[in-house]
């Protein structure tokens, strides 16, 4: 998704979108009053809003870093310590202000959020575009706001809130708390359900819909938990949610696959094309083996010991198919190629995000054709057990979680690859059935990590279980972590340098 042209607005934040763009010869200049004439215009706003969600350059949306690098899931690999030092930083919680992951994240969903705002702006009461376009194109751009927000404040906790297209000086805003933020992103989604369709049509798939403002809503529920009553309205908005069509796959993997990734599971899904346009997945070449693989890639990213011993076995030995659906690890193949433990410094790296070789060939091996899924249903089971079991309602919270599990373990049914097909295993990943809400509980987290592991929720989800879980996690892996002092990541310098009223 790319406007072909530059938009010019008058304000000084209007852009550091993206160099192959504004490399190009201006063509013209518009402000919302005379840009926003026609739907096709209109539609080319709404499209540049969506550009922010893509993976198309592993430097500039580096959430993966925030998200599974800060965690006890990944450690950044590479070929020395000086290959990409600020993600190695952020390894081990060195992290200044000037860190270029810390700077990327901020960088390219504010620019989400601008890109966002322009809509708003050019179409909230606009007469010249057909009702329809006017009143679905602000409906995605208060959801795709609520998204980058959504990522923003669990970054980097209060934060400042632009809600619409400022001047230079109008953005020199304080930063607000976080509860602020998060009411706001509850608002915009409440707003946005309440007129995105509940399906779209194939041409438009990828485009928000009322089950991605729903399931963002739960989450942000979920994440906004110190509020009264926000477990029991995480529950509902889960239940909501998974009663409006969608179904977990039958093979795990169909998740991450580039001819699966339109799928049943799939509720909000970032599109990547193999194209010249610059829309394909780069993170397959950054999460790729190194030489002497013959994958050609970066070689970073590289899952844990700790991540693979989550992973639960059956009583005869055999593994949670997610393991290896997830991780390359020794005796197990690399997709289409067999794998050497020796590529990778923990003798692991991840699959999710990368393609086989028959499929990408080493030669563009930064041009990716897998989806991101940012929202899929298992995610949300899990939110609903979780909201559940903390809610007092541990007893029902056993339905979600049970399901989570059993497409889990009944992978084995599908998936001839796996030893013993069509058999599960006996024993393997059993129905829950305690009730206990402390046991449920450590039950539910462990489930997520396994199930969502290497998608960039980890870091996240380790900050809002709480001070004595995330220095259990984390202190082994990162001694320097502090909870008090990390569990947001430092506004970066850029935006302390361009605000004098950040802090006031």
């Amino acid at each position: 998704m790319r406007i072909a042209f530059i938009l010019i607005f008058t304000t000084a934040i209007a852009g550091a979108g993206c160099k192959k763009v504004l490399q190009q010869q201006v063509q013209g200049s518009y402000t919302p009053s005379n840009f926003f004439t026609s739907d096709a215009n209109a539609q080319l706003a709404v499209n540049e809003a969506y550009k922010y969600l893509s993976f198309n350059s592993g430097a500039s949306n580096a959430i993966w870093v925030l998200g599974d690098l800060a965690s006890d899931d990944a450690v950044k690999g590479g070929s020395s310590i000086g290959d990409q030092p600020d993600f190695q930083a952020v390894n081990q919680f060195n992290i200044l202000p000037t860190n270029a992951a810390v700077e990327a994240v901020w960088k390219n969903y504010y620019n989400g959020v601008f890109a966002c705002n322009v809509v708003l702006d050019g179409l909230t009461g606009n007469k010249q575009v057909s009702s329809v376009m006017q009143q679905q194109g602000v409906a995605q751009a208060l959801f795709l706001r609520a998204y980058y927000y959504f990522i923003l404040t669990t970054c980097y906790g209060n934060i400042p809130l632009h809600l619409r297209v400022e001047t230079a000086k109008e953005a020199q805003t304080h930063a607000v708390p976080q509860d602020t933020v998060f009411a706001r992103i509850e608002q915009d989604c409440q707003a946005a359900a309440a007129v995105l369709p509940a399906t779209v049509p194939a041409s438009q798939l990828g485009a928000a819909t009322k089950g991605a403002a729903l399931a963002l809503l739960a989450k942000t529920y979920l994440f906004h938990a110190d509020l009264a009553g926000h477990y029991q309205l995480a529950a509902q908005t889960a239940a909501t949610v998974e009663g409006m069509g969608y179904s977990l796959t039958n093979n795990y993997f169909d998740n991450f696959g580039a001819q699966t990734k339109y799928n049943t599971e799939a509720i909000f899904t970032v599109n990547h094309i193999i194209s010249t346009l610059g829309t394909g997945n780069e993170l397959n070449v950054w999460f790729a083996p190194r030489s002497p693989a013959p994958t050609n890639g970066y070689g970073f990213f590289l899952p844990t010991q700790s991540l693979v011993s989550n992973y639960e076995t059956a009583p005869g030995g055999q593994p949670d198919p997610r393991l290896d659906y997830t991780i390359a690890r020794a005796g197990h193949p690399y997709f289409d190629i067999a794998y050497d433990p020796g590529w990778s410094s923990t003798g692991y790296n991840c699959k999710k995000m990368c393609q086989p070789l028959s499929e990408v060939p080493a030669a563009t091996k930064n041009v990716g054709s897998v989806n991101y899924e940012a929202l899929r249903l298992a995610d949300i089971l899990l939110v609903h057990a979780e909201a559940l079991n903390e809610s007092g309602q541990s007893a029902a919270a056993l339905d979600p979680l049970n399901k989570v599990r059993a497409r889990a373990r009944n992978s084995y049914q599908y998936d001839n690859s796996l030893p013993g097909y069509p058999n599960v295993p006996a024993g393997l990943l059993p129905d829950i059935t305690t009730t206990d809400q402390t046991q449920l509980r450590d039950i539910i987290r462990r489930e997520r990590r396994s199930e969502l592991a290497l998608e960039f929720h980890r870091f996240f989800d380790i900050i809002r279980y709480g001070k004595a879980y995330a220095t259990a996690a984390l202190s082994a892996v990162a001694p320097n972590f502090s909870y008090d002092n990390n569990k947001w990541f430092p506004i970066p310098q850029s935006e302390r340098d361009a605000n004098p009223n950040l802090f006031k």
